[in-house]
């Protein structure tokens, strides 16, 4: 890598996994939201634009799960999951292994009232099933309550129930450890108790936009472009959600404050973008693509998505079915002299999809895909602390990301025209 280290990079990468796990909703989302504001005015030079997005407000009061000898066990409420009644659910549990369509299909006449059991998967990898098709494939089976099982012992697993407007059934993780003991000498079906307290009213979240327009437009009535550089703040109860994403939130301040001082040179101006509510089903980029104009959607020439940018042996770009990005994207990680992994199918797992569904060019970049034993398998887990990042994983990924936008802010409009391929 050829240009200067930022030496505030892991400091401030610290200071997030300071404020706590960060789920929207919190006391440690709102300190996250007040410090990524100070940070911003000092990277940006800018005052953000503060746009509240509405969302279904919801917090846990108590998860746990009982087996058959009446001993409590540890839960973790999934994001705006149903509740059961306040005494809990008497419920007979089947496991159903990984829980792919297949294993739902085997079990078909076996799950409706029952609570199902299925295996958390790494996000990252092409052939993943992701939780919420788990969560749904139970709900149209008729399941009554929801269990995944995480990946590492001493942790049960966070994450969105999937649970949308519905009514929704019960959702929950748990440790491995906890599945062994419910499933302990029992054959067929297991009686269990399920409780799980919440609260729900409607809320607003802040997203933070800041703004440094480029200043060297073609003409005087040229429009005006962007490029956005995007990282989501909130994440959730269990650990420092470091990994997940206050790595991508130091990475997008680092570049800002590196680009900050020449914008007036460039091509387009760098929006930088910190999206709160993502982790619900990424609410808060939804929202703000929504109310975009159909003049300003087509000012974007770009959007750099960074979410989970550490914790793998190299970094990887989803590239949302933008073929033409590719090439570009390529030559930056040549020239800083990084491997780049390209994945080209559109991946619904982080705000950059919101983006590249109204057909602006969009990308994620992320660490450890189709690497299971990578440590961003403990996404999601108590595991997901400052302890499993490498200072020197967050400066790649902040070199590939600061040659990246230099490079959109900077490309020939036929060039930024390919990119829509």
């Amino acid at each position: 890598m050829s240009d200067t280290p930022d030496t505030r990079l892991w400091a401030e990468f610290a200071a997030i996994c300071d404020c706590g796990g960060r789920q929207s909703g919190t006391a440690s989302e709102r300190a996250a939201v007040a410090l990524l504001d100070r940070l911003g005015r000092a990277a940006t030079g800018v005052a953000p634009q503060v746009l509240e997005t509405a969302y279904d407000g919801w917090r846990a009061i108590e998860a746990s799960v009982t087996d058959a000898a009446g001993q409590v066990l540890p839960a973790t409420a999934l994001l705006r999951s149903a509740p059961t009644p306040d005494d809990g659910l008497a419920l007979e549990l089947i496991d159903l292994g990984r829980g792919t369509a297949a294993d739902f299909a085997a079990q078909a006449g076996a799950i409706a009232g029952r609570a199902v059991m299925v295996r958390h998967e790494l996000m990252f990898c092409a052939d993943t099933v992701h939780r919420r098709l788990k969560y749904g494939w139970a709900l149209a089976h008729g399941a009554a309550a929801f269990i995944i099982v995480g990946p590492d012992e001493g942790s049960s697993v966070a994450g969105s129930s999937g649970r949308g407007g519905e009514a929704g059934i019960p959702a929950i993780g748990i440790a491995p450890e906890t599945a062994r003991q419910l499933l302990a000498g029992q054959a067929g079906p297991v009686p269990i108790r399920l409780t799980l307290l919440t609260e729900e009213a409607p809320a607003l979240a802040p997203n933070l936009i800041f703004d440094m327009p480029g200043g060297t437009a073609e003409s005087p009535g040229d429009r005006k472009e962007w490029v956005v550089l995007s990282a989501h703040l909130d994440g959730h109860a269990l650990g420092e959600s470091a990994i997940d994403n206050a790595s991508g939130c130091a990475v997008a301040l680092a570049v800002a404050r590196a680009l900050a001082p020449g914008m007036a040179e460039r091509r387009r101006g760098l929006r930088l973008a910190f999206f709160n509510v993502e982790e619900w089903a990424l609410t808060g980029s939804a929202d703000y693509v929504a109310r975009l104009s159909p003049q300003d959607r087509a000012a974007i020439a770009l959007n750099v998505n960074l979410d989970s940018v550490a914790g793998g042996s190299r970094l990887t770009a989803l590239t949302s079915g933008f073929a033409g990005i590719e090439p570009m994207l390529q030559g930056c990680a040549d020239r800083v002299g990084l491997p780049l992994g390209l994945h080209r199918p559109l991946q619904r797992n982080s705000d950059h999809a919101n983006f590249a569904e109204a057909g602006i060019p969009a990308f994620r970049l992320v660490a450890g895909f189709g690497e299971p034993e990578a440590r961003t398998r403990h996404l999601l887990t108590r595991f997901d602390t400052r302890q499993i990042v490498a200072p020197q994983a967050l400066e790649e990924a902040r070199a590939l990301a600061q040659a990246i936008c230099e490079t959109a802010l900077d490309a020939p409009p036929e060039d930024a025209a390919n990119w829509r391929a």
